[in-house]
């Protein structure tokens, strides 16, 4: 098995959300999961897809394997960053907003071609 993997950095969406779309493709073939992220309906899901798009490039121009014989075997989004904001209160406090921010990785595998 031959494997190759994207990584895109300092999306802004939590990553609680973006896992949300992460596990709707984990474990299935490139043709379902690009289609899956698709019609989601995700803003994750849109982020994700161009991820997975960018491994499957790699996958074929190291390896030259056809997408149908690709497998999405890892997905991960860890935390990134948290810019750190504030919003006024009464009498001159704040109360703090993070706004937070993941890291997408995502690794195919397949099959070389004989």
């Amino acid at each position: 098995m031959q494997k190759a993997k994207a990584i895109s950095k300092y999306i802004r969406i939590s990553p609680l959300k973006a896992r949300l779309a992460a596990n709707l493709i984990r474990g299935k073939k490139v043709t379902d999961a690009k289609a899956q992220l698709e019609f989601s309906g995700l803003k994750a899901g849109r982020q994700l897809k161009k991820t997975l798009d960018s491994a499957v490039a790699n996958m074929e121009l190291q390896f030259e394997v056809k997408r149908e014989q690709m497998v999405v075997s890892e997905v991960r989004v860890d935390e990134g960053p948290r810019m750190k904001r504030a919003k006024a209160r009464n009498k001159g406090g704040r109360s703090p907003i993070l706004k937070r921010m993941s890291h997408f990785t995502v690794v195919v595998e397949g099959q070389l071609k004989e």
